[in-house]
């Protein structure tokens, strides 16, 4: 049996319908019964079979933080794929992300050794590679600098990558994926989701940074290939192209028929932003909406090599023009 963490999240439900279209006995962990409409409607993007596939999972409730609740789902598991986490660039997280993302993992890592896992596969993100030094793509073994100012969910994924390759030397067999931005319908109020929404009512800025991004699908196809594989204790970069944010919201405003977003933010702009965000926190206790760290990458040019996830299965990407037209369009369909 296939044991799927953040089964009501992007990659999760993704991965659940393709997991369940291949009639696999699958057990998926949920944190609350809200999101598990998030499922049925990322089925319904695929089939009008949802209730059906649905079906074929069993749900069970569970936080990565509680050992007797997952240990509960960790019975007759086979194989687990770790796609939960949570996603927050705010500093004022950084112990409950740290709990999450790392301690969690931590977690998933000493279940898996304690009930002789076949295979993990964790879904980590390319925040967790170094920066090049040079003008070469950054690759799976760009050195991770510590001292450089990271942000914070960078910092708790690599602590999570480390749990993982701490279970390798302890003899779990397990693979990582590292994502760019994922590009997947059904969940619109964050993640990359949201930035549709922005979009759709009209967000008119946008800055002239680069980074890779790819579809969900493909996230899931790698994720169950290289689980179905004998390969093991290897990293990959998951990216197909690389864009500027300006391209990609204009082309998310065509798709979506509104306005182009014209108006660009310049670094300093973004230097000044992040300061006032943060006076505005302190004031307020509002949420962080720009760190220092996010500020800088809107702005910077991240390009990410993923020869060798290409050439080791001869995979043929979807195309990023094509994705955002098949996100816009589910969009306006749950919108």
């Amino acid at each position: 049996m296939i044991l799927v963490t953040g089964g009501t999240g992007l990659v999760g439900s993704h991965l659940l319908y393709r997991l369940a279209s291949n009639n696999d006995k699958i057990r998926a962990i949920y944190r609350s019964e809200e999101k598990l409409d998030i499922v049925k409607k990322v089925f319904s993007y695929y089939t009008d079979e949802v209730d059906a596939l649905f079906n074929r999972i069993e749900w069970i409730k569970a936080d990565l933080l509680n050992i007797p609740d997952l240990t509960e789902a960790f019975k007759k598991i086979t194989h687990v794929y770790h796609s939960a986490a949570l996603v927050s660039f705010e500093p004022d997280k950084y112990y409950l992300l740290k709990q999450t993302n790392t301690l969690g993992t931590a977690n998933i890592v000493n279940l898996c050794l304690s009930n002789n896992i076949e295979k993990l596969c964790y879904v980590s993100s390319v925040a967790t590679l170094g920066k090049s030094l040079t003008n070469a793509p950054i690759a799976e073994d760009t050195f991770w600098n510590p001292e450089e100012d990271n942000n914070v969910y960078a910092i708790t994924k690599y602590g999570a990558e480390m749990e993982v390759w701490r279970g390798t030397q302890e003899g779990l067999d397990a693979v990582i994926v590292n994502p760019g931005v994922i590009l997947g319908g059904g969940i619109w109020n964050h993640g990359t989701g949201n930035l549709f929404k922005r979009v759709a009512k009209g967000s008119k800025y946008y800055t002239n940074g680069v980074t890779g991004f790819v579809a969900v699908q493909d996230v899931v196809n790698i994720m169950i290939l290289l689980m179905d594989s004998e390969i093991k204790n290897e990293s990959y970069i998951l990216v197909s192209e690389h864009w500027s944010f300006k391209q990609f919201l204009q082309r998310i405003a065509t798709h979506l028929s509104v306005a182009l977003p014209k108006k660009e933010i310049q670094p300093w702009q973004a230097e000044l932003g992040w300061r006032l965000d943060w006076l505005r926190n302190k004031i307020t206790g509002k949420n962080r909406f720009l760190s220092k760290q996010m500020a800088q990458t809107i702005n910077s040019k991240s390009v990410y090599s993923n020869s060798k996830i290409t050439s080791l299965l001869q995979y043929n990407w979807t195309p990023i023009e094509a994705s955002i037209q098949t996100v816009s369009k589910q969009f306006k369909t749950d919108n």
